[in-house]
């Protein structure tokens, strides 16, 4: 298992966000490293965890429990076979692509050591918006991505450090429940009934996500 890729975004004007300036951090591409990590801040204030890459709309993204987005090389290449076109690392916007590990299969809580210093907490998927689809430039692309529901993981920082392309990435923890990215990712968009089942996860969930499942628990009436 490795970091294939390490990718940042710069801020763009681009025709296609919902974003009122027009401007997006989206477009990232590959860069040979080191990059330092570290956690940003909470939503709203803090951007991205890694040194150099834009985020341009802190009110929908970064922040502490979205500081950094990986997405599967092995997923990337499946959507390259149905798309019929190339899919460069960072393309779909993330900050690692990775060689050799379930992403969206990852455990909510679940930990990555990137080289020797930075580790990483998985907190949920990544949820598609319009500014992905134009960057895409694929029709039906966020209802698509959705059913395919291999949504890629965004992660807290734990322990900052730098990292760079090609460094290995090793599990260095999972937690005991079965409450992977996938399901988190299908309950938060597809299937609200799933939401009971995130609970076992805990603290380890993206804080809205946590809070979303409360309030659907406190709702029930069944």
């Amino acid at each position: 298992m490795k970091l294939l890729s390490l990718n940042l975004g710069r801020a763009t004007a681009v025709p296609y966000t919902d974003q009122p300036d027009g401007v997006t951090g989206i477009d990232k591409r590959p860069v040979d490293g080191p990059v330092r990590v570290a956690a940003p801040g909470p939503k709203g204030v803090g951007g991205s965890g890694l040194a150099g890459d834009a985020v341009c709309h802190t009110r929908h993204h970064g922040g502490d429990d979205q500081a950094v987005y990986a997405v599967a090389r092995e997923d990337l290449d499946a959507w390259e076979r149905e798309l019929g076109r190339e899919l460069a690392g960072g393309m779909f916007g993330e900050n690692l692509t990775t060689l050799g590990v379930d992403v969206s299969g990852a455990l909510i809580g679940e930990r990555w050591r990137i080289g020797p210093d930075v580790v990483l907490e998985v907190t949920c998927g990544r949820i598609p918006c319009r500014t992905f689809q134009g960057h895409l430039g694929e029709k039906r692309w966020v209802k698509r991505f959705t059913e395919r529901g291999a949504p890629g993981a965004y992660l807290r920082v734990i322990e900052p450090g730098e990292i760079r392309a090609g460094d290995p990435v090793e599990i260095v923890h999972r937690p005991d429940h079965e409450v992977t990215v996938a399901l988190a990712f299908r309950a938060e968009t597809t299937r609200r009934d799933l939401l009971p089942r995130l609970l076992p996860a805990g603290e380890a969930l993206h804080t809205e996500l946590l809070a979303e499942v409360r309030a659907y628990m406190a709702n029930r009436t069944d």
